[in-house]
């Protein structure tokens, strides 16, 4: 629940609890965690480079001007954060929830993810950029902007939701049966 300004950390205890914290111009750099508690924190104008985490919960947390680069996170979970101009670039991270988050202004780059999950959020402007992702859960997603051009992605749970998304021809094509499954069309050879 502190109030950090123009901070700069290099290590972490195993585990941090930053919960409700406000973070203003802040670094972490290469850190190693089990478990950053970020949930419901205030996170302005911060960089986190190189992080290693099992986990890192920012549940309801609010994010304006967050990069996160490089590094590998287990778990991120943003469920019902609020985002806006936010980049990860270069992070693996095996699960990713955004379940009900507000997302504005969100580039994901050159990053690796396992599971993607973005059930009932609402999205404003999130692009991806040489990006790979197994699983991407859009149930429920309300998208404005969202362009997957840049995410290669080898399934989609309901590609029934994609409306508002911008899609290639080929990424199109990979997502035909979905699609027309989703429309209740029935294709046979």
């Amino acid at each position: 629940g502190g109030d950090f300004f123009q901070m700069r950390w290099t290590s972490l205890d195993a585990e941090t609890d930053a919960g409700h914290a406000a973070l203003t111009e802040c670094e972490l750099s290469g850190a190693s965690v089990e478990r950053l508690d970020l949930t419901g924190a205030t996170l302005v104008d911060v960089s986190i480079e190189g992080m290693r985490a099992t986990t890192v919960a920012a549940r309801s947390a609010r994010l304006r001007r967050v990069r996160i680069t490089g590094g590998r996170i287990g778990t991120l979970d943003l469920a019902d954060a609020e985002m806006d101009e936010v980049e990860l670039r270069g992070v693996r991270v095996d699960y990713a929830s955004l379940a009900s988050a507000r997302i504005a202004d969100l580039l994901i780059a050159d990053c690796t993810i396992g599971t993607l999950d973005l059930p009932q959020a609402t999205v404003a402007r999130m692009a991806f950029a040489d990006s790979r992702a197994d699983d991407v859960d859009t149930r429920g997603v309300r998208a404005k902007d969202l362009d997957l051009r840049g995410l290669e992605a080898v399934s989609y749970l309901d590609a029934g939701s994609l409306r508002g998304a911008t899609l290639s021809t080929r990424q199109v094509e990979h997502l035909a049966p979905s699609l027309a499954a989703a429309l209740g069309i029935r294709v046979i050879d």
